[in-house]
């Protein structure tokens, strides 16, 4: 069987809109400020991305760069100011931090209620409660549920195994799953001390993984019909026929490509439905952090 894919620049679009239509009833936009640490390139492309796409339907967004070499002190004391802003409706913290630095101490100095990535201890506290629904979560493991949502399939009951048990994907996922008291799929959870992975992949009815290791889950790891969602973001060398890195004629250098954790060659013939990457689960993600904002505007005006 060929799987049906996942658009999830499709499924981004349609919530980009819903978000722009609510911002236009609004008179004071929405204000994220993201900080940063030092230079990193994953990070530029990521502000980049996250700037354009709240420029895009009328968000202000404004970046706080830091010095690498800033104490944790002084970084925490910078956030706890733009906590105390009332002009500010969001804060997002950019990964990674220099090693001096405690990223998760750093995370949970920032605000519940500035806080748009739904990282804080209070905002993933409330994952706990069923038929609650929180106004912030991760929004990595939000995006998983809209492309689950976008099947139209019901998950109750369903065999769902998350590969992968991360703060910010595979633990909010699994809550996420459990959520209603009368709908919830039935989770399981594996991780890198889990023994014959495959004996759990190949049961699920809902398998999502988010490892970041490239090939992790084969053709043959998966249950016939399974939804498949692939949140691994890997850059690995391209190979031609036979095996060789291709080399690109600029450069000098190997080429590379972006892939998931899942074996999407193999993987397509097998699932029901199934994401792609680059396209899938990543293209919803900075959307759910606009979504995530939006929340907590209303929350701060009162709504």
């Amino acid at each position: 069987m060929n799987a049906k894919v996942i658009d999830g620049n499709k499924i981004a679009d349609a919530i980009k809109q819903e978000i722009k239509s609510e911002l236009e009833k609004i008179k004071e936009k929405p204000v994220l400020v993201a900080v940063q640490v030092g230079e990193n390139p994953a990070s530029k492309v990521y502000i980049k991305n996250q700037k354009s796409s709240c420029e895009d339907i009328g968000i202000e967004y404004n970046l706080v760069q830091l010095d690498n070499s800033i104490t944790e002190d002084a970084l925490i004391a910078e956030i706890q100011k733009i906590n105390r802003d009332e002009k500010v409706t969001g804060l997002i913290l950019q990964m990674p931090l220099p090693a001096h630095i405690n990223s998760r101490k750093v995370q949970m100095a920032i605000s519940s209620q500035k806080d748009v990535e739904g990282v804080s201890p209070a905002n993933l506290g409330k994952l706990l409660y069923s038929d609650v629904k929180p106004p912030v979560a991760p929004c990595t493991a939000l995006s998983v549920m809209e492309c689950i949502k976008s099947t139209g399939e019901n998950i109750r009951g369903k065999e769902a195994v998350i590969v992968g048990h991360s703060e910010i994907v595979g633990k909010p996922v699994t809550l996420m799953l459990l959520s209603s008291l009368l709908e919830s799929a039935t989770p399981t959870v594996c991780h890198i001390a889990t023994k014959n992975l495959a004996s759990h992949t190949k049961r699920a009815e809902i398998l999502i993984v988010a490892v970041g290791k490239a090939g992790l889950i084969k053709g043959n790891m998966i249950k016939e019909g399974a939804i498949v969602i692939d949140v691994g973001i890997n850059r690995i060398q391209m190979k031609d026929e036979k095996g060789e890195p291709v080399i690109d004629e600029k450069t000098g250098k190997p080429k590379m490509k972006t892939v998931g954790d899942v074996v999407y060659e193999e993987a397509v013939n097998i699932a029901g439905y199934i994401t792609p990457v680059p396209g899938g689960v990543g293209a919803v993600t900075t959307v759910m952090l606009l979504k995530n904002l939006l929340g907590l505007y209303k929350i701060q005006i009162g709504n």
